[in-house]
């Protein structure tokens, strides 16, 4: 076996679970202000979870969470991938055309990067690899 066919998956599975992690802290912050970061935009505050901040710091946290351990990696980074893509359009894409001036870099990469593993799946270090084994 060569050594692109034997850790391309493996890489694959290093990705999700980083990508998951770098996610989660965005949730974690939101919900349980750790790490602290600056108070939300426009007044939101993290406990309203029916506000679209406290809406997004439960996708971020749960998705992060499913998405580190591997668990319904597809829809769940399918949802995530949708999330992103909400938070480009409304957060960032009126303040102008490119990413890197309206600061909207991060969303679309993690939209591009989740939409990835909505079609890759989870890669061999998954739950949902273990699972379909043990089915």
């Amino acid at each position: 076996m060569s050594f692109n066919a034997q850790w391309s998956p493996r890489l694959l599975s290093v990705l999700r679970i980083m990508a998951a992690l770098l996610f989660l802290e965005h949730g974690t912050s939101k919900l349980l202000g750790f790490p602290p970061t600056p108070p939300p935009p426009t007044g939101a505050h993290p406990f309203e979870l029916f506000s679209m901040f406290g809406f997004s710091g439960i996708l971020e946290l749960v998705g992060g969470i499913l998405l580190v351990i591997g668990l319904f990696t597809r829809i769940t980074a399918f949802i995530l991938s949708g999330e992103m893509a909400v938070a480009y359009f409304m957060a960032h894409a009126h303040n102008g055309f490119f990413p890197i001036l309206n600061k909207g870099e991060l969303a679309a990469l993690y939209c591009f990067v989740f939409l990835y593993f909505a079609v890759a799946g989870g890669g061999p270090w998954s739950l949902d690899r273990l699972l379909r084994r043990s089915l």
